[in-house]
């Protein structure tokens, strides 16, 4: 029985049904689980109603739920050859967003497709991920040592980046830099060319810090010392220190959150969603969540190791990354531990955008799951 599913994720004639049934619906059922925490959070964060957050939270997932079992079906090596064309359009909303793009809270970062506000750079990750996937996924390890062999891909990471900070939005940028990189460093490039990338980002920092926007220069100066300007800047982060302290190991319970309830916590319903979770529920509450996003973060680690070609590795270990750099982040941000950023928390903060693309990354991972058998060519020289 083994053997005919391997057989079966090799066919590329393999039927509808049968692909289902290789689904891993245990972890469709992780991230249903995930999501209803988000859930609960919006209702509280709504004001113990449905609307106007928890409502519109279940529709995109349910419509995300469909498209990621979508995705799931198509085969892996359709989606390797249209890696370059996902690249390409996804470069070509940056364009778009940079020149017509909604102008929000001093940030040109959306854009209209009819009914939906999208957020490019969030797909561009994505975007980025496969690209880079089916760069490598064929490189023999002496090619993947060769420094021309590494300013294609170089390139194609940093316009993205590029495009993203000039939003500007540092935050995303930042996160889709270290995606790429771990793409890299999956792919057998040597570590002293890290070591040597770190070195020349460290030294031009303080360059970099003058070029800053003075908001994100603010940022930086009240994570150091947020007691400076409690009223103004520090505000947030006083705010999210507290409520995350008030809760205690239990928390004071569901809709009793008094910060969150008293609109004494900034952005309840998207960044610090995660305060207002601990504020209610406690220590217990935190960690569990935390432990159901570490799971995500293990699946795409266990798609990785029984993946038995490269494209499949590098999807799903860049994949994993972005989202474990989203949780870090968002969890860093609102405990003071770096500067505060606009990152939302995956499927429990409120937003489409990232709901969109973040179950869009799902569905490649379980079509990388799905098809981790199939054959690719061989290794190029």
């Amino acid at each position: 029985m083994v053997f005919e599913r391997r057989l079966l994720t090799r066919d590329r004639g393999a039927g509808v049904l049968e692909k289902l049934w290789l689904i891993p619906w245990s972890f469709v059922l992780l991230l249903c689980a995930v999501a209803a925490v988000g859930y609960v959070a919006l209702y509280s964060a709504g004001g113990g109603a449905a609307e106007p957050y928890a409502s519109r939270h279940a529709l995109r997932f349910g419509f995300c739920l469909v498209m990621m079992l979508s995705i799931a079906m198509i085969d892996i090596r359709v989606i390797a050859k249209l890696s370059w064309a996902g690249w390409l359009a996804g470069l070509g909303l940056l364009v778009l967003v940079a020149v017509h793009g909604q102008v929000g809270k001093g940030a040109q970062r959306w854009i209209e497709l009819g009914p939906i506000q999208l957020q490019p750079s969030e797909l561009m990750k994505i975007m980025l991920i496969l690209a880079l996937a089916h760069w490598f996924h064929r490189a023999s390890w002496e090619r993947v040592g060769n420094p021309l062999f590494l300013i294609p891909p170089v390139v194609a990471a940093l316009i993205p980046v590029g495009l993203i900070l000039k939003q500007p939005n540092l935050g995303t940028g930042l996160i889709t830099l270290m995606v790429g990189g771990a793409i890299f460093w999956a792919a057998g490039v040597r570590w002293w060319k890290f070591a040597i990338l770190i070195g020349a980002a460290a030294g031009i920092a303080p360059i970099a810090y003058e070029h800053l926007h003075d908001y994100q220069r603010a940022r930086i100066q009240t994570f150091l010392d947020p007691e400076s300007d409690p009223l103004g800047a520090g505000y947030n982060i006083i705010q999210s220190k507290i409520a995350l302290g008030s809760g205690g190991i239990w928390g004071k319970g569901f809709l009793q959150g008094t910060q969150g309830h008293l609109n004494f916590l900034p952005e309840k319903q998207t960044d610090f969603i995660f305060t207002m979770l601990a504020e209610e529920f406690g220590l217990v509450g935190a960690m569990s969540t935390l432990a159901l996003l570490a799971l995500v973060v293990g699946f795409a680690l266990l798609v990785a190791l029984r993946c038995r070609h490269q494209y499949g590795r590098l999807v799903a270990i860049g994949l994993g990354v972005n989202f474990f750099l989203y949780v870090f982040v968002n969890i860093a941000m609102v405990t003071g531990s770096i500067p505060v950023g606009g990152v939302p928390l995956p499927l429990i903060s409120h937003g489409g955008s990232a709901m969109l693309t973040t179950m869009l990354g799902f569905g490649l991972l379980m079509s990388v799951w799905v098809h981790r058998n199939a054959e690719f060519s061989a290794a190029r020289d």
